[in-house]
């Protein structure tokens, strides 16, 4: 029964549903998460125990921690200055808990209170419209070609120059995209750039270490653009949740203003400038990860009755071939399959997305997907 005083667009909002389907998995000895994109390693276990040893001597339980992040918006200012002409400070950085309370900051900062809607672009990563819908804010969707995934720029554009209602007020994009694994395009890029100033661009790069594609030069140029960044996926942190944005200070200063104080414990901003100051060697990685893709990619094309699209980013995205079977019925068929199997992949965005592994986790998806009865 509903309760009275909710509001009644929440009462109609689905909650995120993480591991979907992983409560009810029956599986072998182990069961693989391959759906939520995160590193397939831990923290090495010297790294734990230095993490460990610092909760214990340094962090003071009854302190509140630090509430302006200093010490972990120099060490962020500092790597992200390592790929881009010019350096940055720590007025370019604020830091979420996670990057979803960054793209929630974004949306009051903006939009709340009728002052906007967001434009994303289907499929994409599901949290902006669902923390839109939250904070009562218009989605407006446009879509992507069906070849390349890049966004329907002409549709993007007719959202903007002709609203159905509230006009346009922020942009979400993913810099690869999520599910896809597709990169902005120099078209799509173009046409971010020519946006007016009174439209915020937000491009997340969650899986910037993986694409090695940055768009932090425009992040620091333009007024209206901010990048989003997380420790969750390549620095092999998402235990601790901690994301961050980039841009200039007048927009950092709007972020600080409508984030809750103390939002980041004391052991979280540990661990971050702890996964920092060691990157080297938790990066180290990322070769094998590509390398593992790359031929997970090519064993689905030459082994499996699945279509599987370019990715630079940790995952990739693939969907069965035309058959007699419809295709959400073909998507859930394989979902199911590999999850009675021990596998867990993301039905998401009218395909399946897949998590790179292990080595040994990868030859079991593979295995597992040829398994699956056409």
């Amino acid at each position: 029964m509903p309760l009275p005083f909710l509001r009644s667009d929440v009462v109609q909002l689905a909650a995120y549903t993480p591991h979907p389907g992983a409560a009810d998995a029956i599986t072998p000895a182990y069961l693989d998460p391959l759906d939520t994109n995160e590193c397939p390693y831990d923290l090495p276990q010297a790294l734990k125990e230095k993490l460990a040893w610092m909760a214990q001597q340094d962090i003071a339980a009854n302190r509140y921690p630090d509430g302006g992040h200093g010490a972990l918006k120099d060490a962020i200012a500092a790597y992200v200055s390592e790929a881009i002409t010019h350096g940055l400070t720590a007025d370019h950085i604020s830091v979420g808990n996670g990057s979803d309370e960054l793209i929630r900051s974004l949306l009051i900062a903006t939009c709340v209170g009728g002052e906007g809607a967001v434009l994303v672009a289907n499929p994409t990563f599901s949290m902006y419209g669902i923390l839109a819908r939250t904070l009562g804010i218009p989605v407006v969707t446009v879509g992507r070609h069906d070849d390349s995934f890049a966004t329907d720029l002409d549709a993007a554009q007719q959202a903007i120059e002709h609203p159905q209602g509230v006009p346009v007020r922020a942009v979400f994009m993913v810099h690869p995209n999520s599910p896809t694994g597709n990169g902005l395009t120099e078209a799509e890029l173009a046409w971010l750039r020519q946006l007016p100033d009174h439209i915020l661009v937000v491009v997340d790069e969650a899986y910037f270490e993986f694409s090695q594609q940055t768009t932090v030069t425009d992040g620091l140029s333009r007024p209206n653009w901010v990048v989003l960044r997380t420790f969750s996926k390549a620095f092999r942190l998402a235990a601790y949740r901690v994301g961050y944005a980039v841009a200039n200070p007048e927009l950092i200063a709007a972020l600080e203003k409508v984030r809750l104080p103390y939002n980041l414990p004391s052991t979280t901003q540990a661990a971050a400038s702890l996964a920092l100051a060691h990157r080297q060697e938790l990066l180290a990685v990322i070769p094998e990860i590509q390398a593992q893709r790359d031929g997970l990619m090519q064993g689905i094309t030459q082994q499996t009755a699945l279509r599987v699209w370019p990715s630079v980013a940790n995952f990739i995205y693939a969907r069965p071939h035309p058959s007699q079977m419809p295709m959400e019925a073909a998507l859930a068929h394989y979902f199911q399959a590999l999850k009675a199997q021990g596998t867990l992949i993301r039905h998401t965005g009218g395909g399946l997305r897949i998590t790179v592994g292990s080595p040994a986790e990868n030859q079991r998806t593979l295995a597992h997907l040829r398994q699956v009865p056409n």
